[in-house]
């Protein structure tokens, strides 16, 4: 199905390593021009080259990008805007946590939390609004959680924090929709890189894999319905689906978990 993306311009956060490595990418093939806003600029370079090899007709560039600094966010559209003349899909994907009860955290580790993860998205969100409402036209996905749908073991401040940006992300479709802009979210459950060569040094993966053994990860795919981990292109073909107005132009303020079941709200 042809999602209607050549000659339109999405932004994406985080988008060099794992979930949004594969949200870029997948854009790129279907011909959309990619701007890819990431503080590791070395490994977006890295997925700017494969993107821009696949000759899809769209173009990908990189803007080195603290999603936690306003002028940072504002300037990486600016860029996207200058190199493409629209703003037609935001996809806030950034995000960061580490595991621990909720007894173990302090005040700084709640603030990093909720900056990257809230903060973040609100700075995104109102500079993309800018671009969008004046071409009464855009769509917003934002990447939230499954611990934000349900009390998750040693998650409390970044399931808290992700059930906000599911309750913001609606305000915003509600808001929104009548300047033409929707705005959706997508819940993954567990969805780890399988390769090396998907996740950058800064990625909070590197810290993880010590965590996320062979033997982990097979205990973890037994709670899921589907007896599997999430891969990130799982999660990515969620996403370019919420974003093509030609796909999903009547669907908006929703939250979509793809998580093989994990989460099953009704």
């Amino acid at each position: 199905m042809d999602l209607d993306y050549k000659g339109k311009t999405v932004v994406v956060t985080g988008g060099g390593s794992n979930i949004g490595r594969a949200i870029s990418l997948t854009f790129a093939r279907e011909g959309a021009n990619v701007v890819i806003g990431d503080v590791d600029t070395e490994q977006a370079e890295k997925v700017v080259k494969e993107a821009n090899a696949l000759n899809a007709g769209g173009k990908t560039i990189t803007v080195k990008c603290d999603v936690t600094s306003l002028d940072n966010v504002q300037a990486m559209f600016k860029k996207g805007f200058e190199e493409f003349g629209q703003i037609d899909v935001l996809v806030n994907n950034v995000g960061w946590d580490n595991l621990m009860l909720f007894v173990d955290t302090t005040p700084d580790f709640w603030n990093k939390v909720i900056t990257i993860n809230y903060v973040g998205v609100l700075n995104c969100t109102k500079t993309a609004l800018d671009y969008m409402i004046e071409k009464k036209s855009g769509a917003i996905v934002s990447i939230s959680s499954d611990a934000s749908r349900q009390g998750e073991f040693k998650e409390a401040v970044y399931g808290g924090v992700k059930a906000a940006v599911n309750s913001f992300m609606k305000t915003i479709g509600r808001e929104n929709g009548r300047n033409g802009i929707r705005a959706n979210i997508v819940c993954p459950g567990v969805t780890v890189p399988s390769e090396d060569v998907e996740i950058g040094d800064k990625s909070m993966w590197k810290q993880s894999k010590d965590f996320f053994t062979p033997e982990q990860l097979e205990k973890i795919s037994k709670a899921y319905p589907l007896r599997k981990i999430g891969k990130p292109q799982d999660i990515a073909n969620a996403v370019v689906f919420l974003g093509s107005n030609k796909a999903a132009g009547h669907i908006t303020g929703q939250v979509l978990s793809v998580s093989g079941g994990y989460s099953m709200v009704g």
